[in-house]
């Protein structure tokens, strides 16, 4: 009986011990890119606006982390924020809606955030509704880029610049098992 209560404890430490070591390999990423949205010559037309290539560094941010690309198991996007940087003052009132895409080389280009409707009290700050994919095979990459497909409601006088802000959730395997 004695044994029976030493096996259930010791399986209790042993589950609640690897539970500990699965928060240890899970992190987050974060990335900031700019990117301008031009004046516009008219409304309710999507046009896209692209961000330059960013690296990811991936690598090094997993050693950091204690862990490796090959024992990566899911990357998800949790929270994509724009920030308009320039004009001062200036709101995302002029956008009626936004969807934004990842690429990298030799990866198909997908659709990882949106925001279907922009309200007209937005203000200078907005955050993206993200989708559910996993985007392990992007982040793994040396680099990637996003584009940002626009649909604007107003006419738009000057370029607007936007500081596009993303974090990546990593869920890395523990020890390699």
């Amino acid at each position: 009986m004695i044994k029976k209560y030493i096996s259930v404890i010791c399986l209790f430490a042993l589950v609640t011990a690897c539970d500990k070591l699965d928060e240890l390999t899970k992190f987050n990423m974060e990335y900031s890119q700019r990117a301008t949205i031009p004046s516009s010559a008219g409304i309710d037309l999507p046009f896209d606006v692209f961000t330059p290539e960013m690296e990811t560094n991936s690598a090094s941010t997993f050693e950091v982390n204690d862990t490796r690309k090959d024992l990566i198991e899911e990357i998800k996007l949790t929270k994509l924020e724009l920030v308009i940087i320039s004009p001062d003052a200036a709101d995302f009132s002029f956008l009626n809606a936004i969807e934004v895409y990842i690429s990298a080389d030799g990866l198909e280009e997908i659709k990882i955030a949106y925001l279907e409707e922009v309200p007209e009290n937005a203000g200078s700050v907005i955050t993206l509704d993200t989708s559910d994919t996993d985007l392990k095979e992007y982040i793994k990459k040396d680099e990637f880029s996003l584009r940002l497909n626009t649909v604007t409601d107003e006419l738009m006088s000057t370029d607007h610049e936007l500081e596009v802000n993303s974090t990546f959730f990593v869920d890395a395997k523990i020890l390699g098992l």
